[in-house]
């Protein structure tokens, strides 16, 4: 307690809320943009793979850029760099409420992952800056609760906005979400830069972004055209070319993006995999889910928000209570356990009919006028 009194007087819980505020909106941004392609393909058209770039174009800059983001935080500065993801953060999501056509909202889609990568690069690093000890480790559990709270309750928001305002106010939510961020920074968050950074690794960004780009075209485009079609086979051999060149590059690197020589541990090819596993086991059922709900299953954007509640909740607790488990069972033990959970919950969701979605949603429903009541 006497901590946290400490941390507060010195004024930084402004700072720690400035970056769980912009932790919240990329989430929001992430699981709105899922909820919100049924709408937009309404109201602007666009065939499949265009529509899948909604939320692709997104997940690709953000996740090819973060690593660079890192370094470049470390070179210029991280306040420098949060308030700048910060600022073209808010400035995409705002023109993203104006976009005229797919092709359109799928570029801007593009640069707000890049924006968001800056954003968490900055942040984080700030954080780690201005927080020490156990305030550290309370100020990044909270931060991950916050990324809970945005996974937990995005698509219920997003359905929400689009019931009553349509799919453009998730973008402009973003927007003033982004700009309170912003304001809570602006003057409370000291500079800090790494005085041993000596740059990014251009090759090694590029080369790693080529690969992701060229393998997730690929991807998307083979169910539309064939796996066999030109296209598709020169984008996933491209991608491979790239991926070589990127090792090649990275191992005759002073400062590599990547030392990969890192993956001669067990430990660190074990940490890699956790998040591929929740990307299998998470991430892609917040993409393909609301699609499912909405498209096929024909319930509205609110009543699927409702639904993505129980794959979302458990965001809210699980951060904070790995923070406590932690003092007397291992990391190792600890993501062994719930990576069977998560694999017990996707054999179980398997033999879900999708029929009785309905009815989930109505019982749902039923549950919140019940709560009301009270």
């Amino acid at each position: 307690m006497t901590a946290a009194i400490d941390e507060t007087s010195n004024g930084k819980m402004p700072i720690l809320a400035a970056v769980c505020l912009a932790a919240l909106v990329l989430p929001l941004s992430f699981a709105g943009g899922a909820v919100a392609t049924p709408a937009i393909g309404v109201d602007l058209g666009g065939n499949p793979a265009a529509l899948n770039w909604i939320t692709n174009a997104f997940m690709l800059t953000f996740g090819s850029s973060l690593m660079a983001a890192g370094a470049l935080a470390d070179q210029f500065g991280r306040k420098r760099l949060f308030m700048t993801g910060i600022v073209a953060f808010a400035i995409l999501s705002l023109a993203l409420s104006f976009a005229p056509s797919i092709l359109v909202l799928d570029i801007l889609r593009a640069g707000q992952g890049f924006a968001a990568a800056a954003a968490l690069a900055g942040g984080t690093a700030a954080l780690a800056q201005e927080f020490e000890g156990c305030a550290r480790t309370r100020a990044f559990s909270l931060l991950g609760t916050t990324f809970g709270v945005g996974l937990a309750f995005g698509p219920l928001l997003a359905g929400f906005l689009i019931a009553l305002f349509g799919w453009r106010a998730i973008f402009l939510s973003g927007t003033i979400i982004g700009a309170l961020s912003l304001l809570l920074t602006a003057t409370r968050m000291r500079e800090s830069r790494d005085p041993d950074a000596t740059g990014l690794d251009r090759s090694g960004a590029l080369t790693f972004t080529g690969t992701l780009t060229l393998f997730t075209y690929g991807v998307i485009e083979a169910p539309e055209i064939g796996w066999s079609h030109p296209i598709v086979v020169g984008s996933l051999l491209g991608a491979a070319a790239m991926l070589a060149a990127f090792i090649l590059v990275e191992t005759r690197s002073a400062r590599p993006m990547l030392d990969l020589s890192l993956f001669r541990y067990p430990r660190f090819v074990g940490v890699q995999v956790l998040p591929i596993a929740t990307c299998y086991c998470y991430v892609v059922l917040l993409v393909l889910l609301p699609l499912r709900f909405i498209g096929v299953s024909g319930l509205s954007e609110f009543d699927a928000g409702l639904l993505l509640i129980a794959l979302s909740a458990p965001m809210l607790a699980v951060p904070l209570a790995a923070s406590y488990l932690v003092r007397w069972f291992s990391a190792g033990v600890l993501s062994g356990i719930g990576l069977i959970v998560a694999a017990m919950g996707l054999f179980w969701l398997s033999r879900v009919d999708p029929a009785s979605r309905k009815k989930l949603c109505r019982s749902g429903h039923a549950a919140i006028g019940v709560i009301s009541t009270r």
